[in-house]
């Protein structure tokens, strides 16, 4: 079976999307991985959220709040890029992945809509990456590894038409969902470095505050291998990626 993994790819972040497919190739190589590049996704006429600038980031006209990533609403658009048939897995552009992808597919169950590790509120804002808000709404993080149910009823909702007019804090806690057909993944499947409590052996491990080529994060954990990974995709040497 060819599973189909869409990595959010970000014209900031090259780095951290090709440490990822880096990372999930060597793990899964009958893995396809799919860029999920919002300017293509405009040229499909898939995307046309408007957006502004602000403060050197993205704005969200619709959800009047920035975007940390330019995937920030279109990984809700998978299901309809599957054409709503079958299982896929979204996962953000700074990733690291430690398990093969196969592992979390065995994990589909056909009564969830999409799964997903269901974090504990977060209360504290404050900045990540590069200087970027840290905003907090309802369910974060819950949406920054998805394994999406294409083929479930519930997500026929997920047009291009919904997508691009609905607030991203309602697609972010799935709004268009009853809570019931939101699976559970075990939380190795998003550590949230920084975020969640020390994990031994995460399967993906989330750098989702900053990845350890930002200077503030280089001593992250897991950064070894971070770089590791940084430098089979053909970036720098080491510590130098």
């Amino acid at each position: 079976m060819t599973i189909p993994v869409y990595i959010g790819w970000d014209p900031r972040e090259e780095i951290a999307f090709n440490v990822a497919a880096r990372s999930l190739c060597e793990l899964s190589p009958d893995a396809r991985i799919i860029p999920l590049v919002l300017s293509s996704l405009r040229d499909r006429g898939l995307y046309h959220r408007p957006t502004t600038v602000l403060n050197n980031g993205l704005y969200d006209v619709i959800s009047e709040a920035p975007m940390s990533t330019e995937h920030a609403i279109s990984r809700f658009l998978v299901p309809r890029l599957q054409r709503h048939s079958g299982w896929a897995l979204f996962v953000d552009g700074d990733v690291l992945f430690r398990r093969p992808v196969e592992e979390l597919f065995d994990r589909r169950d056909e009564r969830y809509a999409l799964m997903c590790v269901q974090h504990p509120p977060i209360v504290a804002e404050g900045t990540k990456k590069d200087g970027q808000p840290n905003q907090i709404y309802h369910r974060k993080n819950w949406s920054s590894v998805i394994l999406f149910n294409c083929g479930h009823p519930a997500n026929r909702l997920l047009s291009p038409d919904y997508v691009n007019a609905v607030p991203g804090r309602e697609l972010h806690r799935y709004g268009w969902l009853d809570d019931a057909l939101i699976g559970e993944l075990p939380p190795v499947w998003n550590y949230l470095v920084g975020v969640n409590p020390p994990m031994d052996d995460p399967a993906i491990v989330h750098y989702t505050l900053g990845v350890p080529s930002i200077p503030t994060y280089r001593h992250s954990p897991f950064a070894d291998e971070w770089f590791a990974a940084a430098v089979r995709a053909g970036h720098g040497q080491g510590h130098e990626a």
